[in-house]
């Protein structure tokens, strides 16, 4: 149904640089989370409530397991139950949309309250991640909107969110 890249989804697709150098990039804004004693930032920052932590974790899991499902199938060898969601991820069809669609709409309904200017470019960023990945694009400019969104959820965490077990920070 939907256009597929020739050879996108073998086991050696996404190299071994990009995943190193995207991990390298969200641990550094993650550490900067712990460091820097201005961030999150006042006056923008957000406490989640236990519900919109829970619909955020939900939905990062759920769009890791769809990068990896279709980027690193041998990773599910072996575990029976989520054959078939691997299998329908990786058939580019109406299935794969939705198993996309949900985790990232849940991902922005658990950071709903947030700043709506990162909300915003959270948003473009995995509304550009679903169109490339089902349009017919190139593997590597689908792969750059993949390292865009991930920057920009992380980048947003780590100067908005609030988990729920610290008190928000007075402006």
């Amino acid at each position: 149904m939907f256009p597929r890249w020739p050879g996108a989804f073998a086991e050696d697709s996404v190299t071994a640089a990009f995943a190193v150098t995207l991990a390298g990039v969200c641990v550094l804004l993650l550490l900067a989370r712990l460091v820097v004693p201005q961030l999150p930032l006042a006056g923008h920052s957000v406490r989640l409530s236990w519900v919109d932590a829970v619909l955020l974790l939900c939905g990062v899991v759920g769009l890791a397991f769809h990068c990896a499902a279709m980027f690193y199938r041998p990773l599910f060898d072996g575990i029976g139950p989520l054959g078939p969601l691997v299998d329908m991820v990786n058939e580019m069809n109406v299935a794969s949309i939705i198993l996309f669609i949900v985790p990232a709409l849940l991902v922005l309904i658990g950071l709903r309250r947030h700043y709506r200017v990162s909300l915003a470019v959270l948003t473009l960023s995995l509304l550009v991640v679903g169109v490339t990945m089902y349009a017919g694009t190139p593997l590597n400019v689908h792969l750059g909107t993949i390292f865009v969104a991930v920057v920009a959820l992380v980048s947003h965490v780590a100067l908005f969110a609030i988990p729920p077990w610290q008190r928000a920070t007075q402006a």
